[in-house]
């Protein structure tokens, strides 16, 4: 996992698909060590819980005390309006359902074709800012089965905006293999314990929007899928580092 001083492009443009999550929060840290440029994209899709979209503005507003080194390479902000998505796609992240398994044995907090939603909307932005990385969280090691976070969706997604928008974009996943143990410890690496401070106090997972009880992995309802992917994953690296 660790990045070679010869991996970072200063002629490179990246924009980082950032939900105010602990896995987009590691990807926005990965990208500005790597690229010259990097922006960062946020969609608000109908969210239940707004405090989603609160966190992003708090790990932006803090990102750089941690890693100041990398001030001129962080670039502006863009939230997308795309609710009217929500009302399509509907599951348990966007209406008040149980989280539970449907017919398809995917879970129900599963928002069909989000990502792809995500990354089409990224791509066209990317093109306007004359970038053409884009850089996402999705994981298939540890993850609640939702088909759209692959690394095979992905690669097709990448040739379908390569084809349609003219554009060599390179979609990167730093952390498609990565167990969630290993995703803390890409933390630590990348910017030691105050990051993995950060991503602890600022960060949100919860699907619950849970944030009133602070808990070793940080703040969240502790059942909901999110949350018992972030504690069992915190708790592996944190028994190896003890």
């Amino acid at each position: 996992m660790t990045l070679q001083a010869s991996e970072f492009d200063p002629a490179a443009a990246a924009l980082v698909l950032f939900s105010g999550g602990q896995d987009s929060t590691v990807c926005l840290a990965w990208a500005l060590k790597r690229y010259g440029r990097v922006e960062t994209v946020g969609f608000d899709y109908g969210q239940r819980h707004s405090v989603e979209l609160e966190a992003r503005d708090t790990v932006r507003a803090h990102i750089l005390e941690v890693l100041p080194e990398a001030a001129e390479r962080l670039g502006p902000d863009h939230r997308i309006d795309i609710r009217g998505f929500g009302e399509v796609a509907e599951s348990a992240l966007t209406r008040e359902r149980a989280i539970e398994m449907d017919a398809r044995g995917l879970p129900s907090t599963f928002v069909p074709g989000r990502n792809l939603v995500f990354l089409t909307y990224a791509a066209a932005l990317a093109d306007r800012r004359g970038m053409d990385v884009l850089v996402g969280g999705m994981c298939e090691t540890d993850f609640s089965g939702y088909p759209d976070c692959r690394r095979d969706t992905m690669d097709a997604m990448e040739q379908s905006l390569r084809l349609g928008m003219a554009r060599p974009f390179r979609i990167e996943t730093p952390l498609m293999w990565l167990t969630k143990a290993q995703t803390w410890a890409l933390t630590e690496e990348l910017g030691g314990r105050a990051l993995v401070d950060l991503v602890l106090e600022d960060t949100h997972t919860c699907y619950l929007g849970e944030r009133g009880e602070r808990r070793a992995w940080g703040y969240g309802c502790g059942t909901c899928p999110a949350c018992e992917l972030r504690a069992k994953g915190h708790a592996e690296w944190a028994a190896v580092n003890a």
